[in-house]
């Protein structure tokens, strides 16, 4: 591999990793304080993906800079809608019965939104690459690459580090949100109100996932099947890291998204496999991944 080809691998690993970061963290803060494995949160994405298209196709005529927002606004509207919807009517009558019933149920929930993002949006692929135009190109050791991958989208990831970092640990929110994580009995003791907490965490980190999304729909077509793909790679993600792990899912995104890239210039056969190749080498090694750490069970 030459130096140019090496470069080239690298900042496809970067923007990749930004995009599955999003995603990842996302599942990764809802198991966290729920112990709920979202297997929806790949529709989440997808929408989020179809949505933010839809947006950017009718504004980007009244004026292209507006795209921006409109990538905002539809992992909000997912992450409410969609993330709420799921939350309050699916997962919430689940509360306290057997662990497979949530997993079972948001199985379901994939399946239900797979079907309709096909009624709704239909087969055909769909590319609205106008925030991706309206950035120039940016030269890296000789190598021309789209700013919009290349500082925007880890831009954003680094934001949303950070910002879950301050808000879990420096706002009275977050704080509520920690304590009802340690321990949910003892929260609602004090007067905490768990169901609150459950429902904002959720549509938290169902936005995160439509947001991952929404980024990701300027660079790509979009096309029907996306977020399964997404959320095998999220959870090896998310597993390698240790779910709940929130710096510990950026790095091992990083990783990933590295190694992936490195692999398709090398050995594009083996894509697919070195993820989670990946993910059950550390977890053979560490079966609580990562950055986790044992945690003793109260019965």
């Amino acid at each position: 591999m030459n130096s140019t080809l090496a470069i080239l691998a690298i900042l496809d690993g970067i923007s990749y990793a930004a995009l599955v970061f999003l995603v990842s963290v996302g599942l990764s803060l809802i198991f966290g304080v729920l112990r709920v494995v979202n297997v929806a949160h790949g529709s989440l994405y997808a929408f989020g993906a179809y949505l933010a298209a839809t947006f950017s196709l009718a504004i980007a005529p009244i004026s292209p800079w507006l795209t921006y927002p409109a990538l905002l606004a539809a992992s909000i509207v997912i992450g409410f809608v969609c993330g709420g919807f799921i939350e309050r009517f699916l997962l919430r009558p689940l509360s306290g019965q057997e662990d497979v019933l949530q997993l079972l149920i948001t199985f379901a929930a994939f399946m239900i939104m797979d079907n309709l993002q096909r009624l709704i949006w239909g087969v055909q692929p769909i590319f609205a690459a106008e925030p991706l135009r309206l950035l120039p190109n940016v030269a890296v050791f000789g190598v021309s690459y789209t700013s919009y991958q290349v500082i925007l989208l880890p831009g954003v990831a680094l934001a949303t580090l950070f910002g879950l970092r301050y808000f879990l640990r420096r706002t009275l929110s977050g704080a509520v949100i920690l304590a009802v994580t340690e321990d949910r009995e003892a929260s609602t003791a004090i007067g905490i109100d768990a169901k609150r907490v459950y429902f904002v965490t959720f549509v938290i980190g169902a936005s995160l996932a439509a947001l991952g999304g929404a980024l990701a729909s300027p660079t790509t077509s979009l096309v029907p099947g996306m977020g399964a793909d997404m959320i095998v790679l999220s959870f090896a993600v998310a597993a390698t890291a240790g779910l709940g792990q929130i710096e510990g899912t950026a790095l091992t995104a990083l990783m990933i998204g590295l190694t992936r890239a490195f692999v398709i210039y090398l050995q594009p056969e083996f894509e697919v496999l070195v993820p989670y190749l990946l993910m059950v080498l550390v977890l053979l090694v560490r079966p609580f991944g990562l950055f986790g750490a044992v945690q003793v069970r109260k019965i």
